[in-house]
C-alpha cells in the first residue's frame, strides 16, 4: 500500500524511475528501476493478477487492510476466551482429582476398621 502511494505522489510526465526491492523468493531479492506509472498490478491470489489505476488499488488494499485488522482482533478476543475457558477446565480438573483422592483415602480409612469385622471391599466392587 505504501508503494501506491509513493507512486500515486511521484506520477509527473518527467519523473526519474523509483528504485525498488522486491521479493522473488522467501530469500532471494531483487532491485529495479520503475518508471512512473499510472496503474499497479496486484496478486489477488489463486493464479490472479489484475491491473488496478492507483486511487483504485489504494482503496482495495485499504479496505483489504481494515478487513484483515478486523478478523485479527476478532482472533484475539476468541484467543482469551479460549484462555479463560482452559483455565477454568484446568480448575475444574484438579477439583475433581483432588475430590477423588480425598474420597479413596476415606475409603481406606473407612475399609480398615470395617475389614477387621467383615467383608472388603469398596462401594464399586
Amino acid at each position: 500500500m505504501s508503494q501506491c502511494k509513493c507512486e500515486a505522489h511521484k506520477v509527473q510526465p518527467n519523473s526519474d524511475p523509483i528504485e525498488t526491492t522486491f521479493e522473488l523468493n522467501d530469500t532471494l531479492f531483487a532491485k529495479a528501476l520503475v518508471a512512473p506509472t499510472e496503474e499497479v498490478y496486484l496478486w489477488l491470489g489463486a493464479n490472479v493478477m489484475l491491473s488496478y489505476p492507483l486511487p483504485e488499488a489504494e482503496t482495495l488494499l485499504e479496505s483489504k487492510l481494515s478487513a484483515a485488522q478486523t478478523s485479527m482482533t476478532n482472533c484475539e478476543e476468541d484467543l482469551d476466551f479460549l484462555r479463560e475457558q482452559i483455565t477454568t477446565l484446568e480448575v475444574a480438573t484438579a477439583r475433581v482429582y483432588n475430590w477423588d483422592v480425598a474420597m479413596r483415602r476415606k475409603e481406606k480409612a473407612d475399609g480398615g476398621e470395617s475389614s477387621k469385622g467383615g467383608e472388603k471391599g469398596g462401594p464399586n466392587g
